[in-house]
């Protein structure tokens, strides 16, 4: 067992510190410097909620990137306009008006052309057209909608509206409410095992 080689070893203490030092200094290497940059990789998986899923999964062609570029278009279109645009009837429909309705937007609320033109390219049906395909999130940033944003000092940028702090009441508790809660999860049984725990899921 490791922790009874490591604490109860009959070997000298000056070994054992030689011996760990050799050891970490063949183990220790610099790691390379990591760049994320747009590549090539393609899934086949069909997973995500209808309303936010790009025609290329929906159609089953093979996807990369380019769908979470779609999927943000979709968000930015929900943030503005209080809702998806291709949600349908049943999730049947919502597939059928994601891979062929073409996008619209409502005449209210009345949002800016910048913010119009970041949505429709992000929300086009090609994936080789779509924004931010070819470089990114540069030409994301570099939409005009974004004029305004230092990206360099973003960390530090105050949010234009910070949400109140509210003080809530917890004197009307009842004892009833202190009664113990059972966090079982419905269909989760957690057996331990020795120094493992083993799940079984259904």
């Amino acid at each position: 067992m490791f922790w009874t080689t490591l604490f109860f070893s009959s070997k000298p203490k000056k070994e054992k510190k030689s011996k760990v030092k050799n050891e970490t200094d063949r183990q220790v290497r610099p790691l390379p410097e990591l760049i994320a940059e747009p590549t090539d990789a393609r899934s086949m998986s069909f997973v995500g909620t209808h309303e936010y899923l790009a025609p290329e999964i929906i159609k089953g062609e093979g996807h990369g990137s380019a769908v979470d570029w779609w999927t943000f278009g979709i968000f930015l279109y929900e943030l503005l306009f209080g809702k998806t645009p291709f949600k349908g009837a049943g999730n049947r429909a919502t597939l059928f008006n994601v891979v062929g309705q073409p996008l619209r937007f409502p005449d209210y609320p009345n949002v800016s052309f910048a913010a119009r033109d970041l949505i429709r390219g992000l929300l086009v049906k090609e994936p080789q057209k779509r924004l931010a395909y070819r470089r990114g999130a540069t030409e994301v940033k570099q939409h005009p909608f974004f004029q305004s944003v230092n990206w360099a000092l973003i960390r530090c940028a105050n949010p234009p509206e910070v949400p109140k702090q509210t003080m809530m009441d917890f004197s009307s508790r009842t004892e009833t409410a202190k009664a113990p809660v059972n966090n079982k999860v419905p269909g989760l049984d957690v057996k331990p095992s020795g120094n493992y725990l083993e799940i079984d899921f259904f």
